[in-house]
């Protein structure tokens, strides 16, 4: 992290200060629910900074990237499901695969890169669209991605659930991996290829005419999203053991991207702040949801309460603040003294 910018480092520290706090605080609790929801929080993290890293720079909105979160689930999965229970968790696996078992770190980092490949493979013909066709190209791409795992049975079995997997992840492991990627959105956003990539998102004809190759800058930070989303896809599959293709769909693409517009596509700091907010915010709904049906105070079940609250706070960000709680500064900045203006240049002045 040295080489990353002063203002930023303070940034780093201060974010890495939530995610040790909240490790820190479910291992005093040793509530085992707490401890779940905190590694859920951290799981969630990884996918929205996968998010921000394209999203954040680009300014293009990305509906597959849940898409390449089940890829990096179904290969770690397919890797690292015990040979003895794989006949029957996936009975017509291809046998180049089926004597392959390997340890869960090495598979979630498969998972990771297959996952980029994908993305490199599908995405470099839609990097050239932008606006509109950007977002409904990506909306197609979510459900090709999601089409695929729902037939392709050998490797997922289908659109049934897949089951197996070793219970492997952690708060540890699950907040490691999402301090990590905390830290490459911060080295990305500082990077040559960050820094040319916002500069089309605010002026895309400007960039180009300084030389800028708009699709190659998109389509490198397209593919680092898709990575960091199949880590995080491999490390959800080991933390919750059994999946099928529906979690990878609409419910949770749109609970990520809530997640990252109301915290602030265009900084780190708000795709941090945007899932501790929701997450935390989502469990108490649900706990709410769950108490109001125990206690039967309606003739039916109340169900969706906790959608459409976030549907409505995502709106009401949208209106109040376009750019989310944290808009366009990262919260490093926020604790930068203002430089002194220099006396002998003030008396010149006058």
């Amino acid at each position: 992290m040295r080489h990353l910018m002063p203002r930023h480092l303070l940034t780093f520290v201060i974010l890495s200060g939530l995610i040790l706090a909240l490790v820190i605080g479910s291992t005093l609790s040793g509530v085992r629910l707490y401890d779940r929801i905190a590694t859920s929080l951290c799981l969630s993290l990884i996918l929205v900074l996968g998010l921000q890293v394209f999203m954040g720079n680009s300014g293009i909105l990305s509906f597959a990237h849940i898409g390449f979160m089940g890829v990096g689930a179904y290969a770690s999965a397919v890797l690292t499901i015990p040979l003895q229970a794989r006949g029957m968790a996936l009975p017509d696996l291809y046998p180049v695969l089926a004597g392959v078992e390997l340890p869960v770190a090495v598979a979630v980092l498969v998972g990771g890169l297959v996952a980029a490949v994908v993305a490199a493979v599908v995405s470099f013909p839609l990097m050239r669209l932008s606006d509109a066709a950007a977002v409904i190209t990506s909306f197609a791409l979510l459900i090709v991605l999601y089409t695929i795992l729902t037939n392709w049975s050998a490797v997922t079995n289908g659109p049934r659930t897949l089951f197996g997997l070793p219970q492997a992840t952690g708060l540890k492991s699950a907040a490691a991996v999402a301090w990590a990627a905390m830290g490459v959105a911060l080295l990305f956003k500082e990077s040559r290829t960050g820094r040319l990539l916002r500069a089309s998102r605010d002026d895309e004809l400007a960039a180009a005419a300084l030389g800028a190759n708009i699709p190659v800058l998109r389509w490198r930070a397209f593919i680092l999203a898709a990575f960091i989303a199949g880590l995080g896809g491999a490390l959800w599959g080991h933390f919750i053991t059994s999946f099928s293709p529906k979690a990878f769909y609409l419910k949770e693409t749109f609970l990520v991207i809530s997640m990252l517009v109301i915290g602030g596509a265009n900084t780190v700091s708000g795709a941090v702040i945007g899932t501790f907010v929701v997450a935390l915010a989502y469990e108490g709904l649900r706990a709410l949801e769950g108490a109001l049906n125990t206690a039967k105070i309606t003739a039916n079940p109340v169900v969706g309460l906790t959608e459409i609250v976030l549907a409505l706070a995502m709106i009401g960000v949208m209106i109040l603040r376009p750019g989310g709680i944290m808009a366009n500064r990262e919260i490093g900045a926020l604790f930068r003294r203002k430089p002194r203006p220099d006396p002998e240049l003030l008396e010149t002045r006058r």
